[in-house]
């Protein structure tokens, strides 16, 4: 599977602004790394689809995948929301299309590079939420 890494910029800038602000619906996401254990942060768009919470990987196998599929679980915090921690299960890619559908039409434009780019749903690692106790 393949990864884009997103630009210096969009990693020493775009992600902190988005984290802090909370534009389009970001929230972000803390993962404990797997090598280190120290929390890593990313800002995600998670999406509600059919009565469950997903989040989607626009850029592939990144690192905060690598990260949930080894923890498996996950927090994911709002600007004004307190933390919440979540189990996070890969969702099969043949069920991906209708929630990758749902978070295109979420995000918006600034996401759709990433799908012409690359197109299937096995490229976007996709993870259900089920809201720990």
């Amino acid at each position: 599977m393949a990864y884009e890494k997103p630009p210096l910029f969009v990693r020493a800038v775009f992600n902190r602004i988005a984290m802090a602000t909370g534009v389009s619906g970001t929230m972000t996401l803390v993962a404990p790394g797997r090598r280190t254990g120290e929390p890593a942060r990313v800002p995600v768009i998670p999406v509600d689809h059919d009565g469950a919470r997903y989040v989607v990987s626009t850029r592939g196998e990144s690192e905060w995948v690598r990260n949930v599929r080894a923890a498996g679980s996950l927090e994911l915090a709002g600007r004004r929301a307190a933390p919440q921690r979540y189990r996070a299960v890969e969702v099969p890619v043949d069920h991906r299309p209708p929630i990758i559908a749902a978070y295109r039409a979420k995000a918006g434009r600034a996401v759709e590079p990433y799908w012409r780019k690359r197109p299937e749903p096995a490229d976007h690692p996709t993870f259900r939420l089920e809201l720990e106790a």
